[in-house]
C-alpha cells in the first residue's frame, strides 16, 4: 500500500511540473506577439478576403515610369513563374484576375486606401500605353 501512495504522489508531482512548464511556455509565446504583429496579420487576412480597398502601382524602376495602376478590393499573391497575381472582386461572387510579370526592373507598391463611399465592387485599372510602346523614329 505504501508503494501505491508513492506512485500516486509522483504522478501528481509530474502533472504539476508539466502544468508549470506549459504555463511558462505560453507566457513566453504570448509575450512575443506584439500588437503590430496581430494587426498586420488581421489586415492581411481581411485583404485576402476582399474586405480592404487597395491601390497597386507597377513601376519600371529603370525609367521611373508608372506602367500600371489598379484600385479596388483585391488580393495579392506570387506564383512560381515570377508573376504577381492580382485578384480583384468585381461583384457578388465575381472576380477579375490579372498577372503582372516581375523582373529586375519591375517593382510594385500596394497601398491600403480607405473606402471612398463608392460601390463596393468598383475598381479601376489604368494602363499607360505611351510607356509600354517604345518610341520609334522613322527616317
Amino acid at each position: 500500500m505504501e508503494r501505491g501512495k508513492e506512485v500516486e504522489r509522483m504522478e501528481k508531482m509530474k502533472r504539476k511540473t508539466a502544468a508549470i512548464i506549459l504555463a511558462a511556455m505560453m507566457a513566453v509565446g504570448m509575450a512575443g506577439c506584439s500588437t503590430a504583429d496581430t494587426v498586420n496579420a488581421n489586415l492581411s487576412k481581411d485583404a485576402n478576403e476582399f474586405n480592404v480597398y487597395r491601390r497597386i502601382t507597377v513601376t519600371n524602376a529603370r525609367t521611373d515610369t508608372i506602367m500600371l495602376q489598379a484600385e479596388g478590393y483585391m488580393a495579392l499573391s506570387n506564383n512560381s513563374s515570377n508573376e504577381l497575381v492580382v485578384t480583384i472582386k468585381t461583384g457578388e461572387e465575381q472576380y477579375y484576375k490579372d498577372y503582372i510579370y516581375l523582373n529586375d526592373w519591375t517593382c510594385y507598391v500596394m497601398e491600403q486606401t480607405e473606402p471612398k463611399g463608392t460601390d463596393k465592387y468598383h475598381y479601376e485599372l489604368v494602363f499607360y500605353p505611351e510607356r509600354l510602346i517604345p518610341e520609334i523614329e522613322i527616317k
